[in-house]
């Protein structure tokens, strides 16, 4: 999948976009359960598809972007 499989835990390697997307940000390499539970508290994301669409970090990316 896009050459993603490295950005993932061994258990999601493999899995289509869209069960990536449902999945715990967990499942996101490097991704431990106490961030979870952090940025569950302070931006109420629990899944990839919650970190991927928040506004601040999609705001923040597009700032990024701008300034490269």
């Amino acid at each position: 999948m896009l050459g993603l499989e490295k950005k993932l835990v061994k258990e999601w390697e493999g899995k289509s976009a869209q069960e990536i997307a449902d999945a715990p940000v967990t499942a996101i390499a490097g991704v431990s359960e106490g961030d979870a539970e952090k940025l569950a508290a302070a931006f109420g994301i629990k899944t990839v598809r919650d970190l991927g669409t928040n506004k601040y970090f999609r705001w923040a990316q597009g700032l990024v972007a701008l300034a490269d």
